[in-house]
């Protein structure tokens, strides 16, 4: 199998990388196009450095790929889809990372019956913990699905849903890292401000809310009784009580 990425950014490096470091595509067999004026760029250096194949022509990546991932801003997609429809064959699987761009928009830039899936990733992705939903289109098989799979788990974990909770999926985990670095930057500053140093605060902070996230996954429990736990009737349980009581009565917990 081969595999290409239109747009050779961060998100096709990371992907790029996941693939090569756990086997599942050799680095001769991925291709990347990237416009003539990022010659030179940090990232398409970085992305060479991968031993990938990169190329300035779209439909040359399109022609030596079986799977396309539209690794490209929403705003250049009708073009790029324009250019490349007439070197699209039923051999082709495309799969659109994009937050916006609907599966039926994009069968229909390209020939009847072409395989798409739709995908949201976030940005741990970069780091191998990506959390990504997929949905197949209306030509895309199991088969495909099960590609698409096994390429996504070599980036973090991922799991089929339906593309009418896309826009969900996207404020959750696609924005959802943000929400978590406002967290971790806010407990970080309470921490400076008790005396720690920036560096211990964000330490502490980031490995806090790893680690709760970690025991969730683990135990199934709801947050709510874990959240209990911690509440519990001694001074550390208390003190935790009457922080989430006072961020009640800010709206902290309702804004969210």
């Amino acid at each position: 199998m081969s595999v290409g990425f239109i747009g050779a950014g961060r998100l096709a490096m990371a992907m790029a990388k996941g693939f090569i470091r756990a086997g599942a595509v050799p680095a001769e067999n991925i291709f990347a196009s990237a416009p003539d004026n990022l010659v030179g760029r940090a990232e398409l250096r970085n992305i060479k450095e991968l031993g990938i194949q990169v190329t300035h022509s779209n439909t040359a990546l399109v022609s030596q790929s079986d799977v396309v991932f539209l690794a490209i801003k929403a705003n250049v997609v009708k073009n790029v889809l324009e250019e490349i429809s007439p070197f699209v064959t039923q051999r082709h699987l495309f799969v659109t990372p994009m937050a916006g761009i609907t599966i039926k928009s994009v069968e229909e830039s390209l020939p009847e019956e072409t395989r798409v899936i739709r995908m949201m990733p976030n940005t741990p992705l970069v780091v191998g913990e990506g959390a990504t939903v997929y949905a197949r289109g209306e030509h895309a098989t199991k088969h495909d699905a099960e590609t698409v799979e096994v390429l996504l788990s070599n980036v973090g974990w991922c799991f089929e849903g339906k593309e009418e909770y896309m826009d969900a999926v996207t404020g959750l985990s696609g924005s959802g890292p943000a929400y978590v670095f406002l967290s971790i930057d806010a407990l970080a500053t309470g921490g400076v401000k008790m005396g720690l140093s920036r560096q211990e605060s964000l330490r502490v902070a980031a490995e806090t809310i790893q680690a709760a996230a970690r025991r969730v996954l683990e135990t199934g429990a709801h947050p709510s009784m874990l959240k209990d736990e911690v509440c519990s009737n001694n001074s550390l349980g208390q003190s935790a009580l009457a922080a989430i009581h006072k961020m009640e009565k800010g709206g902290k917990q309702s804004g969210l």
